[in-house]
């Protein structure tokens, strides 16, 4: 009987100490910023607002942001330095594309 209460500790502590990891790689608001970027891209593209080099250019920048976050949780822990930095380079692609949506150079 102590085997079995020993036993059933310790596949509490592993799976515990597993839901605690698995928290700790993945962040909502990144997900939800790189949907919400790529939308924005695809409407610009949609509307003429975006020629194609400039969409190509900002293609290019969330998939190295993506390659970035995938190496970053590789490891299993996606920790507060790589959060921060993922954030900021999300706010410069912000930025990129309000920048070449709103240049006035439309697509023909």
């Amino acid at each position: 009987m102590r085997k079995w209460g020993v036993f059933l500790i310790m596949v509490m502590v592993v799976f515990t100490a597993s839901t605690v990891l698995a928290g700790n790689i993945s962040d909502p608001l990144i997900k939800k910023r790189m949907h919400t970027q790529q939308l924005r891209i695809k409407q610009g593209i949609k509307d003429g607002s975006l020629t194609l080099r400039e969409a190509i250019r900002l293609e290019r920048e969330q998939a190295r942001i993506r390659c970035e976050e995938r190496r970053f949780k590789a490891d299993g822990v996606l920790t507060k330095r790589e959060r921060i930095k993922l954030h900021r380079d999300l706010d410069r692609a912000s930025r990129h594309i309000f920048r070449e949506k709103h240049d006035r150079q439309r697509r023909n």
